[in-house]
């Protein structure tokens, strides 16, 4: 007997990450999966009034996840809303992490005003990463600040600080600033357990990775760094963003299967 959960409409907001950047899917919506798919996809087996919508945009601030999807997000009447925001503010040289929690709160609150789960992300432990290691310390005193917040609205805690796996080069795509395949699927595991379902979804058990020469790794790196870092550097000089004309990928909520076809 499949195990029934409480929720029957699921809206997700926020940027890249709850889009799905780095997990390529032709079949989904927008071509990418993502952890916020793979969810729906769990809990939309486990009962046959289940709906999803992804209103997440690459590259949104926390005040244009603001602005732009916490109304929309409750117009659609959702009982279980993530989201996951601010880590794009936090990366910003001269940012407040006090300041942008703050900010954090007050859409937390407007979440839970019509009773819905919600489900608030903290940021990963960013140390090993070539280009965000400076902001560890900014996430760090984020991730406390939203802990206090969850706790404050009756929230839960996504806890990717406390998700170790993701240390494993190969739960990052290419680019080094998103997850992989692997890195969604093992967030979306963290995701149900955390919301108390029980899944199948297999842990990733990383096999230690093939030793690689200095030379082949600096060869890696100047490659990753002419696509990756430059164009990157280039669009915040400019104030440019990389979600620039992009729409939400699902905008209405909608019956949700896996890649297969399967419910």
């Amino acid at each position: 007997m499949v195990q029934q959960h409480p929720w029957s409409r699921f809206v997700a907001i926020g940027d890249s990450f709850t889009e799905g950047i780095g997990d390529p899917e032709p079949r989904s919506d927008g071509g990418n999966r993502g952890w916020a798919d793979r969810v729906a996809e769990v809990l939309g087996a486990k009962t046959d009034d289940f709906a999803y919508a992804n209103l997440a945009i690459r590259g949104r601030l926390l005040q244009q996840i603001i602005d732009e999807q916490v109304e929309p997000a409750l117009e659609l009447r959702p009982d279980l809303i993530t989201i996951s925001a601010g880590g794009n503010d936090i990366i910003r040289p001269g940012t407040d992490p006090d300041e942008i929690a703050d900010r954090l709160e007050d859409a937390i609150a407007r979440l839970r005003s019509d009773g819905a789960t919600v489900l608030l992300f903290n940021g990963p432990d960013i140390g090993m990463t070539p280009v965000l290691r400076r902001s560890r310390g900014k996430v760090a005193i984020y991730n406390e600040n939203l802990r206090a917040i969850a706790q404050r609205h009756d929230a839960i805690v996504g806890d990717m600080w406390a998700l170790r796996e993701l240390k494993d080069p190969r739960m990052w795509a290419p680019d080094r600033l998103h997850f992989s395949p692997i890195g969604h699927h093992t967030i979306a595991r963290m995701v149900l357990d955390a919301l108390g379902v029980e899944h199948e979804l297999e842990p990733y058990q990383p096999e230690p990775l093939p030793p690689v020469t200095w030379r082949r790794a600096r060869v890696e790196d100047i490659g990753w760094a002419r696509e990756y870092l430059v164009p990157w550097v280039i669009r915040r000089i400019r104030h440019q963003s990389s979600g620039d004309g992009i729409t939400p990928k699902r905008p209405h909520p909608t019956q949700v299967a896996g890649p297969n076809g399967a419910r």
